[in-house]
């Protein structure tokens, strides 16, 4: 799941935000300002349900945030890094760069999200109650009281033990605990993610036309969501069990042609040897160290004749925003990190030596090859 709008950083992780969202915040306030909140409390202005709406979505998705970061913090104490966290439709997603390194840390990691959102609905119960005590607004309490119920709703629906939620991840540790296997268990547990996304899409439909209520549809098409993720881990639980033990020497591309980072923009695009051969480079600083990673599409944003003043250093992706790999490093290790697009290549380096480059294309076809091949050959994939 890709963010749509950046919103920055917390903790070093960067937070970004589906476009879903927008949905499901236009859902939260509609239902509040024109539902829950003039059925519970009448006599106010609409302006005043309103406020309440927006305010009670924005703290929501707040403990939404809260749940997400608590499953970054835990992850990074077990050594694994993070990559970025997505808030969607169905929650939030806390993209690791790594696997779990035993059941025990999976769960843990997974854990702490369902624990964090019980204790967010415990406290916003605690504070319902405060403020009844003092007599404050009805619908500040309302909106308390609303909070309480959706963080412990959240608590339960993301133990159940299916993927892709926390529950499946419990139910994949397990699984891996019991079997020792954990690309075994991972398919397991999507196996269940789906199961429980057609119940929940089954049942949504049957709701829909037995009554014709939204709700009925909201389910299906949370049971839709759960199908897709599940499916994709699957998929992804089968490509991990094709490219075990396949090192990432085996897929890169050796020696790759690289760009100085000093050469003006305009010349990078002209010259042959850049323009017409791929759509993103290694660029190497003084001494031919490896600095960063330049697009075609990073290049040719530059306009007319500061082409001629901007170098490819100026426009690059820094090292430090750029994937890197040992050859020797497990291939299956950076698929949490590959996606589509010239951006997202990998640099390989051995020690600080540019020896190679990976992109997701190279894995697909590295996958063709270990599949036609058949195990116990190697080689090269191309790029």
């Amino acid at each position: 799941m890709r963010a749509t709008f950046p919103l920055g950083r917390i903790a070093g992780v960067r937070i970004g935000v589906h476009w879903s969202v927008l949905l499901v915040f236009a859902i939260i306030a509609l239902g509040l300002a024109q539902g829950r909140l003039p059925e519970t409390h009448p006599g106010h202005a609409p302006v005043v349900y309103w406020l309440t709406g927006l305010a009670t979505a924005v703290v929501f998705f707040a403990s939404l945030l809260a749940h997400e970061l608590a499953h970054a913090v835990v992850a990074r104490r077990n050594g694994v890094e993070v990559d970025d966290i997505v808030l969607w439709l169905l929650g939030g997603a806390a993209r690791l760069k790594s696997e779990a390194s035993s059941p025990a840390a999976e769960v843990r990691i997974a854990g702490v999200g369902p624990l964090v959102s019980l204790v967010l609905g415990g406290l916003f119960a605690a504070g319902a109650w405060l403020l009844a005590r003092v007599s404050a607004p009805g619908l500040a309490v309302e909106g308390m009281v609303w909070l309480a119920g959706i963080n412990l709703l959240l608590a339960v629906f993301n133990a159940v033990p299916a993927a892709p939620l926390d529950g499946g991840r419990l139910l994949r540790a397990f699984l891996w605990w019991r079997t020792g296997d954990r690309l075994r268990a991972t398919a397991g547990a999507a196996t269940a993610g789906r199961i429980f996304g057609w119940f929940l899409a089954v049942l949504g439909l049957l709701l829909l036309m037995r009554t014709g209520s939204f709700g009925g549809l909201w389910l299906a098409v949370i049971g839709w969501f759960l199908i897709a993720a599940a499916t994709l881990e699957g998929r992804q639980a089968a490509l991990r069990a094709t490219l075990a033990g396949v090192p990432v020497r085996q897929a890169m591309t050796p020696d790759p042609v690289s760009v100085p980072a000093g050469l003006p923009v305009d010349r990078f695009l002209a010259d042959p040897l850049y323009r017409f051969r791929h759509s993103a480079f290694p660029v190497t600083g003084d001494g031919g160290a490896p600095v960063g990673l330049v697009t075609l599409d990073a290049a040719r944003a530059v306009q007319g004749e500061r082409q001629s003043v901007v170098t490819v250093g100026d426009v690059m992706l820094p090292l430090s925003q750029v994937a890197v790999a040992r050859p020797d490093d497990a291939l299956t290790d950076l698929l949490p990190r590959m996606q589509p697009g010239a951006a997202h290549r990998v640099l390989v380096l051995d020690g600080t030596r540019l020896v190679g480059i990976l992109s997701a294309s190279d894995i697909s076809r590295t996958v063709a090859w270990l599949m036609h091949s058949g195990p116990g050959e190697s080689g090269h994939a191309r790029w």
